[in-house]
């Protein structure tokens, strides 16, 4: 036995769901669950708050910042005659693609929210 508190919207809202769908409100909540649970990482996604997404949206900022912050470096030094390494030229450049897909990956979840 599973208890869910629900305020009046939010009952609502979820009762309509079920209707649409052709179940009770109970078996729609189990099977929206179940199917949330196949696929965690997205259910997280879908679950977290906008408060969430966007405190995300500012980490992944910021670490796009630091990775910027060293590819100019890099090119700094590539500018004033230095040969960085092509490992760490590899790894910023890594870094700097990993930085952009966090950034991509928070706005479109914050887009299919709105």
């Amino acid at each position: 036995m599973c208890s869910v508190r629900l305020n009046d919207d939010e009952k609502h809202r979820l009762t309509v769901a079920a209707t649409a769908s052709g179940t009770s409100l109970p078996a729609f909540l189990a099977r929206s669950a179940l199917a949330a649970a196949r696929d965690p990482e997205r259910a997280a996604g879908a679950i977290a708050g906008e408060r969430e997404l966007i405190s995300e949206m500012f980490a992944a900022r910021r670490n796009l910042g630091q990775a910027g912050n060293n590819l100019n470096q890099i090119a700094r030094a590539i500018n004033s005659g230095d040969r960085p390494a092509g490992a760490h030229i590899d790894a910023v450049l890594a870094a700097v693609r990993r930085a952009t897909d966090r950034v991509q990956a928070v706005a479109d979840q914050l887009l299919q929210r709105h």
